[in-house]
Order: structure tokens, then sequence, then C-alpha cells
């Protein structure tokens, strides 16, 4: 009786631990596979909506670098090769020491509280959406290799951030907010290069810890229960 009582018990146990992972498997993966032809078109869409909302003066031309049309172009392109694969944004940054003024900012505020603002937006569609930094830290010396690339020298901060795809991505980025809270950042940074790339080999990757833990959250529930009889 008891046995049948400790089978049970771990049963069930290991079956609670399954769903726990199992419902945080599939929030954190993105499992709509590569975006359709129809999904692009829409998120273009929203992209032009919110150009004409907020207009489309030279400053805000100016926040991506690049005029809107050619930035449209160059994300269509983007979402066309899409893997259906989580991705990490790769940021160097060298913040502004003398921001100018933003409108919807205090006059005066430094880089950091016009990040902090732009952030506030950023925190809770990142987050909703299982995307989050990975890894954050401050330069300690000037750039120690360059080459083919000038204007490098220096930088303030590198962050990792972790979109769980494409498709996360651009739901962020055409959130009708965006376009206006974006000025905020533009205005924090002096110069900064950010990069998808697609990991080869992440290791801290949440479902593998996530993983772990579980496993031996259960094997030590196991061997309690083993201890007492």
């Amino acid at each position: 009786m008891k046995k049948r009582y400790s089978i049970i018990v771990n049963m069930k146990t290991w079956l609670i631990l399954g769903t726990i992972y199992a419902c945080f498997f599939f929030w954190y993966t993105d499992m709509g596979g590569k975006l359709s032809e129809e999904e692009i078109q829409d998120f273009l869409i929203k992209y032009d909506q919110n150009l004409r909302n907020v207009g489309t003066s030279s400053d805000l031309e100016e926040d991506f670098y690049i005029p809107s049309e050619l930035r449209k172009d160059f994300l269509r392109k983007f979402m066309e090769q899409d893997t259906g694969r989580q991705f990490i944004m790769v940021n160097s940054i060298e913040m502004n020491k003398n921001p100018v003024d933003v409108v919807g900012a205090n006059s005066g505020e430094s880089a950091d509280q016009l990040m902090s603002r732009y952030m506030e937006h950023m925190w809770p569609n990142l987050l909703k959406r299982a995307s989050h930094p990975i890894f954050g830290g401050y330069a300690i010396w000037e750039s120690m290799d360059l080459v083919g690339i000038e204007g490098a020298e220096t930088w303030d901060q590198a962050a990792l951030m972790r979109y769980k795809s494409r498709r996360a991505f651009m739901e962020i980025v055409t959130h009708p907010n965006m376009r206006s809270k974006h000025a905020f950042k533009v205005a924090a940074l002096q110069k900064t290069i950010a990069y998808p790339v697609e990991p080869i080999g992440y290791y801290s990757d949440l479902r593998v810890i996530l993983g772990m833990l579980i496993l031996i959250v259960g094997l030590m529930i196991r061997l309690r229960s083993i201890s007492k009889k």
C-alpha cells in the first residue's frame, strides 16, 4: 500500500513539474513559425500608420538615421528572411553627455533619465513577449581591436537583449507609442550599434536553466521520499 502511494505521489510530482515546464516553454518559445506574407504586410501597414500619426518630420526620420522608405524596405527584408527562431540583439552604446531637450521630457534631463523614459515603454512590451536582457555591462577601456571602422574607439556600455522571435520584435517596434518614445533613446545616445544574431551556442537559455532546476527539484523530492521509507 505504501509502495503504491509512493508511486502515485511520485507521478503527481513529475506531472506538476512537467506541466510547469511545458507552460513556460510554450510561452517562452514562438510556436508560430516563420512570418507569413500576411503578417509582414500587416506590420508594414502598422509602420505606415505610426508615421502618419506621429508625423514624418526630419527629427523622426533621423531617429533611425535612415529615411522612412528605406527603413520600411529594411524591415521588410528582415521579416522576409525570418527563420522563426529567437535572436539576440547585440548593442554597443555611448551615452550622450549633453543631450538636447526632448518634447515630453523635462528640460535638462540626463541621458540616463531619457533612457529610462524610453524603457518605460519597452519593459512591459518586452516582458510580456518573453523578451528580456541577458547581459549588460560597463566598458572598462577603449576598443582594443578595430578594423575597417572609424569613431568606435570609445563605448560606455554593452548589452544583449533576447527576443523571442522576429514576430515579437516587430510587435514591439510597430507599437503605436514606439515612434514618440524612441526620440528619448535617440537623444540619450551619442552613438550606438545594434545588430541581431541567432545564437549557435546559447547555454544560458532559460528553457535549459528551468529544465535543469525542475529536474533537480524532482530528484530531490524523490530522494526525500525514498529516505523516509
